[in-house]
């Protein structure tokens, strides 16, 4: 987006704009997802192209002043920067989905690995006071584009626990029939339980009368105390019904976020993901990044043992259509 616009720069291979542009139609066309897997360029060659654009940019960036660098450029560098953290963690979801449709089940790393989580702390309930909160981005530190438009929501008293769902506590839900149980499903979530003969969260393979769950480390025992992760907004909201509990709303996670322990799985929570008061689609291509974005799918908060050092704040806002149980996701619950 950037070098394609400076004069003297020679594109690295025409047909790369095409094979790795992901979502972006002004961009121009662009393989469909679904076809990513048959992309044949080698790995060689995908490193040369990594090394011709970062030559660019270095070139670019050491060449010119400051000063002289456009507004335009600096956005684009920066959600740039940002955006290849996203895909950092996105490299870990996609390995391990593509790990576990192998029949071998093969083992990404061998050793203890951080994305397995254990939840320590004793569970409590922290009540937060009725009122008026302000909720978005400030300040002059980068975010993306649609956790701007600060603005006031009121909210009524409630309670949000300090520890997130473990598998021991979903494995009851399990246990108890609360996948055969349509009254705990919203309408759209029996029919995709149904239609697609879902029976635990992706990765959770059962061995006679226990449980195994595929990790990154390869089949493990399933462990109760392991945070939850893995789950869909449906699979979450079934699970709050069942406790006789809810899931929070953004905002109320945003409120409630200082005084939780977060950061080891995206949260689901109970909002829409719809633009905040003032946003404006930006022009040009970063208009697609986020805003078209916008209808059927639902926010997370927080961030994931696998989401990039630094790349977490309280107003981040992820979002995933309903029936995403491959990203790392668990369920905080509200009463």
């Amino acid at each position: 987006m950037i070098l394609k616009e400076q004069d003297g720069y020679e594109k690295f291979n025409e047909t790369f704009s095409y094979l790795f542009n992901s979502y972006y139609n002004s961009i121009g066309e662009r393989i469909s997802q679904d076809s990513r897997g048959e992309i044949t360029s080698s790995v060689e060659e995908v490193y040369a192209y990594r090394k011709h654009v970062n030559e660019g940019m270095v070139n670019l960036l050491s060449e010119t002043s400051v000063d002289s660098v456009s507004d335009h450029v600096k956005n684009l560098v920066e959600t740039g920067i940002n955006h290849e953290q996203q895909h950092q963690e996105l490299m870990y979801t996609d390995l391990k989905i593509t790990l576990y449709k192998d029949p071998g089940l093969p083992v990404y790393d061998p050793t203890p690995h951080l994305l397995d989580n254990n939840s320590q702390d004793e569970q409590f309930w922290l009540k937060k006071e009725e009122g008026v909160y302000e909720i978005g981005h400030e300040g002059e530190t980068f975010c993306y584009d649609n956790e701007k438009g600060r603005h006031k929501v009121y909210l009524q008293e409630f309670e949000i626990s300090n520890q997130v769902v473990t598998t021991g506590e979903y494995l009851a839900f399990i246990q108890d029939g609360g996948y055969t149980k349509s009254a705990l499903w919203l309408d759209a979530g029996w029919k995709w339980v149904t239609q697609n003969k879902i029976t635990a969260p992706m990765y959770w393979i059962r061995k006679g009368d226990h449980w195994e769950q595929f990790t990154l480390t390869g089949l493990q025992n399933l462990n109760p105390n392991q945070k939850l992760s893995h789950v869909s907004f449906y699979e979450a909201n079934a699970f709050a019904t069942w406790k006789g509990m809810r899931l929070a709303t953004e905002f109320e996670w945003e409120v409630a976020s200082k005084d939780l322990n977060w950061g080891s799985c995206w949260e689901w929570t109970y909002s829409a993901y719809l633009p905040y008061p003032r946003f404006k689609i930006a022009a040009g291509s970063l208009g697609e990044y986020n805003g078209k974005f916008m209808i059927n799918q639902m926010v997370l908060r927080g961030a994931s043992k696998a989401t990039s050092p630094n790349h977490s704040r309280k107003t981040y806002r992820n979002f995933f259509s309903a029936e995403t149980q491959w990203q790392f996701s668990g369920i905080r619950l509200v009463k």
